[in-house]
């Protein structure tokens, strides 16, 4: 594909995460989002098929990279465990932040249950980055880093429950926080640093003290 056409591609793909997000998947046209790009529907149609295929492409492209990125620091021999856990939940705290929209997105999507196969195929790809933790865990668990009693699924749960909390509930973690989770300057210099430290401190507390 020729450089004007994948610009022409990720155009549209850029005003149609911004109208799912927006709106959600029911409330958004493939209408709407092609007068928005400037593009005929006939071009939509030729490069995504549909609004179900529209919206996993705008989904796929969105974590496409972070999928290669925990893979590659999961592949990292020269690093510890410990280390590769650190670096995954720096980018993913990094990435949720940027991506608070999407990230209620996806979550509203999921919750609804109404498009079966639609939400089948969110979570296989959302499942990738899943297992990609829980590699690591696994590693740290067989190599002595992490204690061999805790429980890697459970943690994950931790990891991503945490981060759906805060970004699916803002007017209670607005006041639990004492100031607005929709502020973009609080959340890049104030909460993002913060739960990084956060997680990595509970995270290493009872991977650490379970190894004994």
């Amino acid at each position: 594909m020729d450089k004007d056409k994948i610009d022409k591609k990720d155009h549209i793909l850029d005003v149609a995460e911004r109208v799912f997000s927006d709106l959600g998947f029911d409330g958004a046209s493939t209408r709407m989002i092609s007068g928005e790009a400037g593009v005929n529907m006939a071009m939509l149609n030729y490069y995504f098929g549909s609004k179900e295929g529209l919206f996993l492409a705008v989904f796929e492209r969105k974590i496409s990279s972070f999928q290669t990125l925990l893979q590659n620091i999961g592949n990292d021999e020269s690093i510890s465990s410990w280390d590769k856990l650190e670096k995954c939940i720096d980018n993913y705290v990094d990435r949720m932040i940027v991506n608070n929209c999407f990230q209620k997105l996806i979550n509203r999507e999921m919750s609804m249950g109404k498009r079966w196969d639609l939400t089948d195929k969110i979570t296989e790809i959302l499942m990738i980055n899943v297992m990609e933790f829980k590699k690591i865990f696994e590693e740290g668990i067989k190599n002595g880093s992490f204690g061999k009693d805790i429980d890697p699924e459970l943690m994950i749960a931790t990891i991503f429950g945490t981060k759906n909390y805060i970004i699916n509930a803002p007017h209670i973690a607005s006041l639990m926080l004492g100031h607005d989770i929709r502020d973009e300057a609080f959340l890049e210099e104030k909460f993002k640093p913060r739960f990084k430290t956060y997680m990595k401190q509970l995270l290493k507390s009872y991977l650490m003290n379970n190894n004994d």
